[in-house]
């Protein structure tokens, strides 16, 4: 007799097993889903956009959970459920993208409203109902004007399907699955947009998989080889007339806002007027705003009167159309970088940009969004520093299911990228191309120089609070008083094993006369050595040092 699968208890590590699960089940659905998108808005990307969602949800409760784990500091306790599924709706809240990603933020925050409270004496069965009830009983609340056949739909009918069954977790959590796909397969008769182009809601059909994922993580059981009912025929899809025809918002605006709930209320009666497909989620002073308008900077005003809005995304509809239409370019370089200044400088010579802040990695979902302007079918992506390698490796396997031949070049500074970049020769071939930009970045000794924060043993000895550290390679290799000083130095060892060409990269505060200074010294010191020198920006270090 075969051996059945084990329940498991609803703690943090079932949400755990639940986060890993939901984000492989979108990842494999996202494409159909996307195929699928024709309401509210037909651009193709409620699959993409549940996806980057969940795996903004799954990678704080990454680090939320290894916070937490034993070992990390002596008599650290594991994680608890509520610090769990709090920690997994917070990440959903501040990475949700689009109309479905933000009503799936809101879905998981009503449950952790209920789980994270962890009464006593309640039975996971009941509790895990209760939880998914307040889930869709808060979408609602989210949404201005809530229309059926949609998510929403697909989420109350799993609510009630879980409420009518009285058993455990799994038991429950199975009734809602099932509820929601019957829920589902209903749609295309309740919303005209979905019996036109003859098929289900998108945002439904992952809401599907979030909630399939979730009776395997508490069952162990596989909810089926299609977790998501797509059409296993492409159907005729006919989308919606692009908004700007119809006289509807040409834009979608999205932000994250600090704002007492009182503004918040205010705010929504303000958007409601300038747009439609409002969704305002979040509490306890963080929300996430998503909004279709026509007038961009007014929904963002009526955000600066309710709090603190940023990480503010704008998207005209038009712009996503014809890009999407568009005939690819067969190679582009996306290229993340530390400063305005060298994004503007790689922009002029052809790369799309990322902005990053150093020690900072740039979110996986703008890599991507990167990846997608760019908009070929080949694509070198420059990476900055060992802190991108793991979003460049998400991102690379993103790209390469959407049919995108992508490499990545393990950059560790910005002058190694510009080395790269000056090779770059769209008109080789792509592996010739690769390899070339890679032998230049790998070929190119780097320096930098910073100010010390506070006293630390370094590799060339004890530094104190504001010594400026000269770097070469990544590791310290003077210690100085002044930044010109300092500079000479790591130029004159850097110089030591040879070099033609030396690239200054200068930030934003570096002293007057700084670059004619360092300037002067190579010319001197080395008749046969170049110098060019470029303007960093905001966000760049003090000094980078190329030398190749």
């Amino acid at each position: 007799m075969a051996h059945e699968p084990e329940p498991h208890t609803l703690d943090a590590e079932a949400v755990r097993t639940w986060s890993s699960l939901a984000l492989a089940a979108l990842g494999r659905a996202r494409t159909d889903i996307d195929a699928i998108n024709v309401y509210p808005v037909a651009d193709a990307d409620t699959g993409t956009n549940l996806y980057l969602t969940a795996e903004s949800a799954d990678r704080a409760l990454t680090e939320a959970l290894a916070r937490t784990a034993p070992g990390v500091t002596e008599g650290t306790a594991p994680a608890s459920l509520p610090e769990a599924v709090r920690a997994y709706a917070h990440g959903a809240l501040i990475g949700a993208r689009g109309n479905s990603g933000t009503i799936l933020a809101q879905l998981l925050r009503g449950v952790a409203d209920v789980l994270g409270a962890d009464p006593a004496g309640r039975a996971p069965g009941p509790l895990l109902a209760q939880a998914l009830a307040r889930a869709a009983e808060e979408a609602y609340q989210a949404v201005a004007h809530p229309v059926e056949g949609t998510m929403l739909t697909v989420a109350g009918a799993a609510a009630r399907a879980a409420g009518a069954v009285s058993g455990t977790a799994a038991e429950v959590a199975r009734a809602a699955y099932e509820g929601a796909r019957a829920a589902l397969a209903e749609t295309p008769g309740q919303l005209a947009a979905l019996g036109r182009a003859g098929v289900v809601d998108a945002g439904g059909c992952g809401l599907v998989a979030v909630l399939g994922a979730l009776w395997q993580a508490l069952s162990g059981q596989e909810p089926g080889p299609e977790p998501v009912p797509v059409p296993a025929v492409p159907v005729e899809r006919v989308p919606e007339p692009c908004a700007q025809e119809e006289g509807g918002p040409a834009y979608e605006v999205i932000y994250l806002l600090e704002a007492a709930e009182e503004a918040v209320d205010r705010l929504r009666a303000a958007l409601d007027g300038l747009g439609d497909s409002l969704v305002v989620v979040g509490g306890d002073g963080l929300w996430n705003v998503h909004v279709h308008v026509d007038d961009p900077g007014a929904a963002v005003e009526a955000g600066v009167e309710a709090g603190r809005p940023y990480r503010i995304r704008i998207t005209h509809f038009g712009d996503e159309r014809r890009r999407a239409s568009a005939p690819r370019a067969q190679r582009a370089v996306v290229a993340v970088v530390h400063g305005e200044g060298l994004a503007a400088l790689c922009a002029e010579a052809g790369a799309t940009t990322v902005p990053a802040r150093p020690g900072e990695p740039p979110a996986v979902a703008d890599l991507i969004d990167a990846v997608h302007r760019a908009h070929a079918r080949e694509v070198v992506l420059l990476i900055c520093g060992a802190e991108h390698r793991e979003a460049a490796g998400a991102v690379a396997g993103q790209a390469r299911a959407d049919g995108v031949r992508v490499a990545v070049i393990p950059t560790r500074s910005a002058v190694q990228g510009l080395a790269a970049l000056a090779v770059h020769d769209p008109e080789a071939g792509f592996d010739e191309d690769v390899v070339t930009m890679t032998a230049a970045a790998g070929a190119t000794r780097y320096g930098e120089l910073a100010v010390a924060e506070r006293q630390s043993f370094t590799s060339a000895g004890i530094c104190q609070a504001g010594d400026v550290l000269g770097l070469i390679d990544g590791d310290v290799a003077v210690i100085g008083a002044g930044l010109p000083e300092t500079a000479e130095a790591v130029l004159e060892r850097m110089l030591g094993s040879g070099g033609e060409l030396v690239t200054l990269v200068l930030g934003p505060d570096v002293p007057d006369g700084l670059a004619a200074r360092l300037e002067a010294y190579v010319q001197h010191a080395h008749l046969a050595v170049d110098t060019v020198t470029y303007h960093g920006g905001r966000h760049s270090a003090p000094l980078l040092i190329g030398v190749e």
